[in-house]
């Protein structure tokens, strides 16, 4: 049976231009995450948002643990969705581990993608010698344990973790609430592939070119993964937002609506 991939990622196409821009969430999230943020590009652009296969209003039974356990299976969906849609040069703006999703989709595609913009990104999330990911083994285990004995818990623990702006409370609420609305075993997977991923003997191939947005307080991904990639990506340029938390673009979607147009102007001329 043929596979309805508008209809697997629940793919929404809205906009008036012909530049595509391609809005990607990352873990725990959906496309939702991204409603302030394209209000301001759709005049201009023509505007794709999907969820990824067990995210939001995926078809969540199209889920597969052979295809997903590693992010190889997510960058074969945006590869897809693209096809599907006959897109190409398309401005492809990630979030979190998105950003290494566009990375894997880039690196098999590159025809597909004319700039990736990647916000709190990270290579590798575990600890190795000479490189600072923000997490030890001991913890990412942890993290994968409760997921799969306490899954609220799991959600409560993690939601202010990654909001930080302590003075709007709402926003650890509703990503919590974001968090809670995937599937446990799906969003747990999800996890293993994310934070166990390893790509930065991948960075030096990527020719397309890279502009990576750090907060500047992440608890998620520290600074010093964010120099990795700047470092090692061969086209790249780089912005320390003053948004803090590891969701900017729900956190302060002025100063991340700001930067994507600016940088989108640079990579024109």
């Amino acid at each position: 049976m043929a596979v309805d991939i508008q209809k697997r990622n629940h793919v929404q196409v809205t906009g008036n231009g012909e530049q595509t821009i391609m809005f990607a969430h990352g873990f725990g999230s959906s496309q939702q995450a991204w409603k302030q943020v394209v209000q301001a590009f759709e005049e201009d652009y023509k505007v794709v948002l999907f969820d990824y296969v067990g995210s939001g209003n995926s078809a969540k039974h199209a889920y597969s643990s052979d295809r997903y356990q590693s992010l190889e299976g997510y960058a074969e969906d945006v590869i897809e969705v693209c096809d599907d849609l006959n897109l190409k040069n398309i401005i492809f703006v990630g979030h979190s581990v998105s950003g290494m999703i566009g990375t894997i989709a880039a690196g098999k595609r590159p025809e597909l993608f004319r700039q990736i913009m990647m916000i709190a990104a990270s290579p590798r999330y575990l600890n190795d010698e000479g490189y600072h990911g923000g997490f030890d083994e001991e913890s990412i285990s942890g993290m994968l344990d409760m997921m799969e004995k306490n899954f609220n818990e799991w959600a409560r623990y993690l939601a202010p973790v990654a909001s930080k702006n302590e003075d709007r409370p709402e926003l650890a609420e509703n990503f919590e609430q974001q968090l809670l609305s995937n599937d446990q075993l799906i969003a747990r997977e999800f996890a293993k592939a994310t934070f166990l991923v390893d790509m930065r003997a991948d960075l030096k191939h990527v020719e397309t070119p890279i502009v990576i947005m750090q907060p500047s307080d992440d608890t998620i991904v520290p600074h010093e993964a964010a120099l990795y990639l700047v470092k090692e990506f061969p086209d790249s340029e780089f912005v320390v937002l003053k948004a803090t938390g590891h969701n900017p673009h729900i956190s302060h979607p002025e100063e991340v609506t700001k930067y994507i147009r600016k940088y989108i102007a640079v990579e024109a001329l």
